[in-house]
């Protein structure tokens, strides 16, 4: 057990989450939470701000970060797994953005952390963005009280990607299933991240939902 503010790293809303009793583990060079007494949601929201995720743009960026040994979508809007867990998400011709596993199980982004080229630029999405995971089969319905794209999983194919609105702010969603269960990333501007995690826990409401902390996610989702 370790406490947020002993690290110079913290997530966006550790402050939320340490008032609802988390308890947060140490990990490399941040504090994650890790459990939350008594939370059995049937729809949980875990915050996973404090884990690695890089971003890259740039004319050739697509280009170097497969000559690195990346596997990037043909189409824009997809993901794709990184092995050793994550995505990699296509946002555009010049623009990708790799998370990192959601269990903070080891590092899979390592490999590609010192990626660079001409035409080809890192972005610090660590810290300009915050991350969220929603776990559960009522997600699609849950987004849909704050967001107006159509995410039911007949609609929103597995690893598809939509840079949409998310409670009237700019945000992602992707579309990232473990096992059997339905499981959405939330990425948005880090200075909105307490504004949506409270819209998004206010939407989950009826659906019996709540926080949970990164050991639940692999019960969670099924896996």
């Amino acid at each position: 057990m370790t406490d947020p503010i002993q690290h110079q790293r913290r997530s966006f809303v550790y402050r939320k989450l340490a008032a609802v009793g988390a308890t947060f583990r140490e990990m490399a060079d941040t504090a994650v939470a890790a459990s939350i007494p008594g939370a059995t949601p049937a729809l949980g929201l875990a915050d996973l701000s404090p884990l690695p995720r890089l971003g890259y743009k740039g004319p050739n960026a697509l280009s170097v970060l497969g000559a690195a040994g990346l596997q990037i979508h043909e189409e824009n809007d997809m993901a794709l797994p990184v092995p050793g867990g994550g995505l990699v998400a296509r946002l555009a011709d010049s623009e990708a953005r790799l998370l990192g596993d959601p269990t903070g199980v080891g590092d899979p982004l390592a490999a590609y952390g010192d990626v660079a080229g001409a035409g080809c630029y890192a972005m610090p999405r660590r810290e300009s963005h915050a991350w969220f995971l929603l776990v559960g089969d009522s997600g699609a319905e849950c987004l849909a009280k704050i967001c107006g794209v159509d995410l039911r999983p007949h609609r929103f194919d597995e690893e598809r990607v939509a840079q949409t609105s998310l409670a009237r702010i700019n945000g992602i969603i992707i579309r990232g299933d473990r096992g059997e269960g339905l499981v959405y990333h939330l990425l948005a501007d880090s200075a909105s991240a307490p504004y949506l995690w409270d819209c998004v826990i206010d939407a989950m409401a009826e659906f019996e939902g709540g926080p949970i902390g990164i050991d639940m996610i692999k019960n969670a989702a099924g896996a």
